[in-house]
């Protein structure tokens, strides 16, 4: 059981069917049909004008980030974000920016810390330009904002006059377990994502949207950046069968992950945090074992997880079924007491 990510996802025969029969022309200059209905259905999804689809979620933080922002511009996210973590520093590296980390409980931060953060604005500081969150939270444990918590962040944003910026990886799964519509969760946001190689089940590609004028000027940045394709409508086609028919299913993941934690919990000496959604967190501290050497026992038993921050993380997808979860808990029982 591959429960490392949700991006070891498999696409299905059908989604494979869809890409075979897709229409296809050259994206780069505009003449791929079924990439433009993947836009203009994500820009609709997401109530923005415009949308455009790239290769990858990191290189939609990147060049949201450099669209946004100049050189020695500052971005305020939380200490965990993913533009921190595990982007390799590019956005130093390509953008020049700093990132300031804010800190708070599950990968969020409320409107007190963000209204600490301010700077006053004279010649000496940095000056602030883009507010950023990680919907769903990943190392907070796929945890989902509550939507009154982003408006009062999008409200000190507005307030001071920074752009703000939304990376929605997991952003279905945050609109499947809240019940709250995608265009009304990222409505406060002048740029966001969606990721597609994760719950969703294609093997690449996201979609970043925002105002037409914005989506233009990011057009700049993905040629700049090599994101511009070909014939790139039979990825785009895997990503409407996800849309089509991997959306609702997302909450056979949040109800595998609740199981898979309740299970957890009956286990001596571990620690379960409660899953909003697709991700499960647990510590093995409390049974005496070493976490490497519990993960490398799990790998032999065909069982995959991954370490964060000290922490293990299962993480539930459409490969993975409730009997497997059940699987999981057993074969981890029996490496606990060897």
């Amino acid at each position: 059981m591959n429960l490392y990510s949700d991006t070891q996802t498999r696409p299905t025969a059908a989604m494979k069917d869809a890409m075979m029969a897709a229409e296809v022309g050259d994206e780069q200059h505009g003449d791929d049909p079924t990439v433009h209905a993947l836009n203009d259905r994500m820009a609709q999804l997401l109530g923005k004008q415009a949308a455009m689809f790239l290769p990858s979620g990191t290189m939609c933080n990147v060049i949201a980030i450099l669209t946004h922002c100049r050189p020695g511009d500052e971005v305020l996210a939380h200490e965990t974000a993913h533009i921190l973590s595990s982007e390799g520093g590019n956005h130093a590296a390509l953008a020049g920016v700093q990132i300031n980390p804010l800190r708070g409980p599950r990968g969020m931060f409320d409107e007190a810390t963000l209204r600490a953060a301010i700077r006053d604005k004279h010649r000496y500081a940095v000056p602030q330009r883009l507010l950023e969150v990680e919907q769903t939270a990943n190392i907070g444990g796929g945890a989902v904002w509550p939507q009154a918590q982003l408006d009062a962040l999008v409200g000190v944003a507005r307030e001071q006059g920074w752009a703000t910026h939304m990376d929605g990886a997991r952003l279905m799964n945050a609109v499947v377990a809240s019940g709250i519509p995608a265009a009304e969760m990222a409505a406060g946001f002048d740029s966001l994502w969606l990721d597609f190689t994760k719950g969703l089940g294609a093997p690449l590609g996201a979609v970043l949207a925002g105002s037409e004028e914005f989506i233009g000027q990011a057009w700049r940045w993905k040629q700049r950046l090599g994101g511009s394709m070909r014939q790139a409508g039979i990825c785009a086609a895997a990503c409407l069968h996800a849309l089509d028919h991997h959306v609702d299913r997302l909450a056979e993941d949040h109800a595998n992950a609740k199981a898979l934690a309740r299970g957890l919990r009956q286990i001596e000496g571990i620690a379960v945090e409660e899953p909003d959604t697709n991700l499960v967190f647990f510590d093995i501290a409390g049974t005496g074992r070493s976490t490497a050497a519990v993960v490398d026992a799990l790998r032999l038993e065909g069982i995959q997880l991954s370490m964060l921050g000290g922490r293990l993380r299962a993480c539930l997808h459409l490969d993975v079924s409730a009997a497997m979860v059940e699987e999981t808990l057993q074969i981890l029982r029996a490496t606990l007491a060897k």
